[in-house]
């Protein structure tokens, strides 16, 4: 079961995390199989239900009226891709990613009316489990990125624990 948790301070992300209107974190413990950060947030991701998916082919319907771009699907992952061949700047998703280590990946997407990062931290414990913490945060810049956010804060505290509870599977 994942639990909310704090922004780690030594985090890619906490910098970003200080500028930022909306703020979350989750973690949860799992088995340490060596897999590094990247193979987990392909996981999560790919593994999204089909509902959030759904959901985001939503969002891209609706702010399409606005101008907003479309961001695809979050699922639209390449499951034969290895985790250690993605470089900074290529899209993972709907991400660009900034960051890629063995125990961190950090992703954004930047747009004129927000600024949204994700970062996954693998937290590697002499007991033979990790702590995997994903940790999002949004810095709006004018009334559509304050507006976009009432609906989707909300959604998004609900499904960041479902998609972190799918990497147990």
């Amino acid at each position: 079961m994942s639990h909310a948790a704090a922004i780690p301070p030594d985090s890619l992300i906490a910098g970003y995390a200080t500028r930022a209107g909306f703020r979350h974190c989750r973690a949860i413990r799992l088995t340490d199989d060596g897999r590094p950060a990247m193979a987990h947030f392909l996981r999560l991701m790919s593994s999204m239900p089909g509902w959030i998916d759904d959901l985001m082919v939503l969002r891209n319907r609706l702010v399409g009226m606005f101008g907003l771009k479309d961001l695809g699907r979050l699922t639209a992952i390449d499951p034969q891709r290895a985790p250690e061949s993605y470089q900074p700047g290529e899209r993972v998703g709907i991400f660009t990613l900034l960051a890629n280590s063995d125990d961190e990946v950090l992703l954004a997407d930047c747009d004129r009316h927000l600024d949204v990062h994700i970062a996954l931290l693998r937290r590697r414990s002499p007991d033979g489990q990790c702590q995997v913490l994903v940790s999002t945060v949004v810095r709006t810049h004018n009334w559509l990125g304050r507006l976009y956010m009432l609906p989707v804060a909300p959604f998004h505290r609900l499904i960041a624990p479902i998609a972190l509870g799918r990497l147990r599977g």
